[in-house]
């Protein structure tokens, strides 16, 4: 019996991000979700080591790389429709669970207890679905300061609003990571190239 959900995961590439934004290069949801898969073991990472936790960063990082996937059902809701009001948030998580419930469905029997846990918040994720959020706002952050970097100020206001969510967060690794991490993506590859040459 053949199943889809490898398939469909390949689909994510054709689900471009930021909409309703004039982007200098389109981003897809594929390559987003890697982002934020490896930003999301980082932070679980620093969270550990600086901070005394004791998170899974594997598992962290693979709620990070499935954490978009039901949108190649839904399609990437621009923020200011999905966050519009409560209603509207209530009734895209609504949509978001039964995508998710789709996709791990297309998996076969004996897989989809691992891969739904993936997809649904268990209460005792509570701290590895905390970063990963991090990660994904870290995430549009990165796409904003490169828009910026290229001459795009279609992106200015957006990135003040996502520095001022990733502040709001109150999480240290995130902190950590904006500090330690984020001034890199203003250099460009010689710049990158040289500075590691130098240690």
């Amino acid at each position: 019996m053949a199943h889809h959900f490898f398939a469909m995961l390949s689909r994510m590439k054709y689900i471009n991000r930021w909409a309703l934004m004039r982007n200098t290069r389109q981003e897809n949801l594929s390559e987003h979700s890697l982002e934020v898969a490896a930003i999301a073991h980082a932070l679980a990472v620093l969270s550990n080591e600086r901070f005394g936790k004791s998170i899974n960063a594997e598992r962290t990082a693979l709620i990070g790389l499935y954490h978009d996937m039901p949108e190649i059902i839904t399609g990437d809701m621009p923020t200011p429709i999905k966050y519009g009001s409560e209603e509207l948030r209530a009734a895209y998580k609504a949509v978001e669970r039964q995508a998710a419930e789709r996709l791990v469905s297309l998996l076969p029997a004996d897989m989809q207890g691992t891969y739904q846990r993936f997809f649904v918040r268990q209460p005792e994720d509570g701290e590895e679905w905390r970063l990963v959020k991090a990660a994904d706002k870290i995430s549009a952050l990165i796409k904003c300061i490169e828009e910026e970097k290229a001459g795009n100020t279609e992106f200015t206001a957006a990135k003040a609003s996502i520095e001022k969510l990733i502040h709001e967060l109150n999480c240290p690794a995130a902190e950590c990571f904006l500090q330690e991490f984020i001034g890199s993506y203003q250099l460009n590859l010689d710049e990158l190239q040289q500075k590691g040459q130098k240690k």
